[in-house]
């Protein structure tokens, strides 16, 4: 089922994690895609690798959001989470910080990059925030 809101362009369903399952063990393949491109730290390319994905609208609940983000993180160590407005956007961020509580937890810090991507939705482009959230070395 599409957007209502006119803003996100993504799926509503997309990242609608199993209301049973508490979020800090959401299966993060729900909901996700995978892209294989360099990440783009201003002019530079940092490294070369498949990169998890994962599409957050208006609706996407913060703390389903923070457990797949934190499962891909234990697993791949960084993730691409993409939003498409200031609604999505703000519960892209707000899952960003309770996904760090859940890591820190387990003595892993993460960081995150924003920038700003163009997609393609239904044949029109669209500007979307990209937050690239990778695990800190330590």
């Amino acid at each position: 089922m599409e957007s209502n809101d006119g803003l996100t362009g993504f799926r509503d369903s997309e990242l609608e994690l199993d209301e049973e399952q508490p979020a800090s063990l959401a299966a993060p393949q729900l909901g996700t895609q995978r892209t294989n491109r360099p990440l783009i730290f201003g002019a530079s390319i940092i490294q070369q690798h498949t990169t998890e994905v994962l599409k957050v609208s208006t609706r996407s609940r913060p703390s389903a959001v923070a457990g797949a983000i934190a499962g891909v993180i234990r697993d791949s160590g960084h993730v691409e989470v993409q939003s498409i407005g200031a609604g999505a956007t703000n519960q892209a961020i707000k899952a960003v910080a309770i996904a760090r509580s859940y890591l820190l937890e387990e003595g892993v810090d993460i960081y995150c990059v924003p920038a700003f991507i163009d997609v393609s939705i239904d044949s029109e482009e669209r500007t979307a925030i990209r937050l690239l959230v990778e695990k800190r070395n330590a």
